[in-house]
């Protein structure tokens, strides 16, 4: 009798402490589960401040820009305020770089960056990367040259606009830390394929200021800086090297680098992408659109909430010879279209964010009227909006393109010219 009553108490004493184990386990589920929350809630709220901010700033950095641009457009402007007006659109800029490292930064600590999987042109994608980086090459007085080793494809699949700003990142950085009579180079080179994938090789070499050796490991972390003269001298964020590391990891890929001082630095990043056997038609003429052509009296339809932006945006149009007329939101926009006959318009600028109803609202109640151009009408947002959702859900509504403000002029009028010349 006494063995079974110990017997009974050192089963109940056993189920005790595994009751005391299991509630010590739950509580630890349920503190990291709360932790988890409230970590993602503060991840969205710093992430939603942060788009909120973005939105705000990029407001009157528009009007900065824009009108910027258009004094610059004064054949009478004598060379004294020429030159204090291109410094003012170059620090603005700069701001607008600063506030896309922050931003880019934010969605890659939040899981939130992701990359497209789309075909491009790799001709055309290496075009645009040497038209900048040789454009600033020539404003430094600087000697630019690419190079492509061996067949590389036609197209590609992948992000090429993460691509983009990976390479011009760091050409980009060659630029500024390189003096007056120097080099910067880029080498492309196809080096393995293997099943549905293929690996390119980038190498970007400059004659500028290097780095030592022991700095190169902490090259890649936010916010890192070899010395501070160098910062205040040639402006950095802190984020752009950080940015681009990410970026090439994403793209499974890598990056390596040799620099010394004095002498200059060498970027080697390998980046894998996705096969086309898609090619360029043999013999067929390379064209570029001719916006005044296209351009010169056509009517916009413009919806936009702000006067001053309205003001900004039909000076920019009226000087490639574009009538625009004023929408103050999204449901005058639509009563303005439904009420002029077919064709009147040639196209639709709608901004996103407006009071009454928003642009994706109005755009989806332009695309249900009946009648024939409601469904082929161009029509391209302008928002301060930039995230990669933002352009999906203007893309979703039934816009043809997305543009982010603060607005530029050519942009503007080559996304006009291509969608009103496929319209006709």
């Amino acid at each position: 009798m006494v063995s079974m009553t110990v017997q009974s108490l050192l089963i109940i004493a056993a189920l005790l402490i595994l009751f005391d184990i299991y509630s010590h386990v739950q509580q630890r589920e349920r503190k990291t589960e709360i932790a988890k929350a409230l970590a993602e809630d503060a991840s969205r709220a710093k992430t939603s401040f942060l788009s909120n901010m973005s939105h705000e700033i990029r407001t009157p950095m528009n009007a900065i820009i824009g009108l910027d641009s258009i004094a610059l457009r004064n054949p009478d402007l004598q060379p004294q305020p020429r030159d204090q007006l291109e410094k003012i659109g170059s620090s603005a800029r700069h701001l607008l770089s600063l506030i896309n490292d922050i931003l880019d930064m934010s969605r890659i600590e939040s899981g939130r960056m992701v990359l497209k999987h789309e075909e491009f042109s790799f001709c055309d994608f290496l075009e645009q990367i040497n038209i900048i980086i040789n454009g600033q090459c020539i404003d430094k007085g600087l000697q630019y040259e690419c190079n492509v080793i061996g067949p590389v494809r036609d197209f590609y699949i992948g992000d090429d606009m993460k691509l983009k700003q990976v390479l011009i990142n760091i050409l980009g950085n060659s630029v500024k830390f390189t003096d007056v009579r120097g080099r910067v180079s880029l080498t492309v080179e196809a080096t393995e394929e293997n099943g549905e994938n293929c690996s390119l090789c980038f190498r970007m070499q400059d004659t500028g200021i290097g780095m030592d050796p022991e700095y190169i490991p902490k090259l890649f972390e936010a916010f890192s800086q070899e010395n501070a003269s160098a910062t205040n001298r040639y402006g950095r964020s802190g984020l752009g090297m950080a940015i681009t590391n990410n970026l090439v990891n994403m793209m499974n890929g890598t990056i390596r680098v040799e620099s010394e001082k004095g002498v200059g630095s060498l970027f080697v990043v390998t980046v894998v992408l996705g096969k086309s056997e898609r090619v360029h038609p043999v013999g067929e003429p390379e064209t570029q659109a001719d916006t005044e052509n296209h351009l010169a009296g056509c009517r916009v339809l413009m919806a936009e909430d702000v006067e001053q932006n309205a003001e900004i945006l039909a000076d920019l149009l009226e000087i490639e010879g574009v009538e625009a007329e004023r929408a103050e939101n999204g449901e005058v926009a639509v009563r303005m279209f439904s009420k002029k006959e077919k064709g009147y318009y040639d196209a639709i600028l709608m901004d996103v964010r407006m009071p009454v109803m928003n642009g994706l609202t109005a755009t989806g109640e332009i695309r249900k009227l009946d009648r024939d151009d409601a469904r082929t009408i161009p029509i391209i947002a302008m928002t301060a909006n930039v995230f990669e959702e933002d352009v999906e859900s203007s893309l979703q509504a039934g816009m043809n393109a997305h543009l982010s403000k603060p607005i530029e002029p050519d942009r503007l009028y080559s996304v006009l010219a291509e969608l009103i010349g496929k319209k006709g």
